[in-house]
């Protein structure tokens, strides 16, 4: 187990992911925990994909108009966490979750295959339908729509970008029974403070 001996944390995630995307191919690495507030005011977690992270924060793609896009235009306080269990490595982030630019989702879907544009258009997240054959008919009438046409972007799908306040690193070090959590906190000049906390592991 090292310590963290940099004051970039966003250089450092970028350390982590290239390192267990190279070492643990079994580890899908972009899989993130999104938690937002509900609209009934509980918190609620599901997984989605991690797309690009940049120096400003984290990307991810989803329908506006579902739950979750619902609930962080109510209230965008979110965190994402990365369990990395087979490099005994975590990550958890809090921040504002926020659209990225239009063109920017554009460009994105663009470069998805034909079947992950169509389904953008069929599949409106948490809703409720009666049966499969609603998905059905919609695929139908969708692939006959742009039949030999460029399938534009939905205008209530695209990113979001998660800009972070507090960085998170955990490290499980089993030889000596210890966790090392390094937190990054985002200060008012922009600068990151570092706080490192050794506890026994579970």
């Amino acid at each position: 187990m090292k310590s963290i001996n940099d004051h970039n944390p966003i250089a450092h995630f970028q350390k982590w992911f290239y390192e267990v995307d190279t070492n643990y191919p079994a580890q899908e690495t972009n899989a993130m925990l999104l938690s937002t507030i509900g609209l009934d005011g509980f918190p609620k977690s599901r997984i989605v994909l991690l797309k690009r992270f940049t120096w400003e924060g984290f990307i991810f793609f989803t329908n506006y108009n579902s739950e979750k896009g619902k609930a962080i235009e109510t209230n965008n306080n979110v965190s994402i966490y990365f369990n990395w269990a087979l490099s005994k490595r975590e990550v958890l982030i809090s921040g504002k979750a926020e659209k990225i630019p239009e063109n920017l989702s554009e460009g994105y879907f663009d470069s998805r295959p034909e079947g992950s544009k169509l389904s953008a258009w069929v599949s409106h997240q948490s809703e409720v339908i009666s049966s499969r054959n609603i998905l059905e008919n919609r695929l139908k009438a969708y692939e006959i729509k742009f039949k030999n046409k460029t399938i534009p972007k939905p205008q209530y799908w695209g990113g979001y970008i998660i800009k972070p306040c507090i960085i998170e690193f955990i490290e499980q070090d089993p030889q000596i029974g210890c966790n090392c959590t390094t937190k990054f906190k985002l200060q008012s000049d922009y600068n990151w403070s570092k706080e490192i906390r050794y506890t026994k592991a579970p």
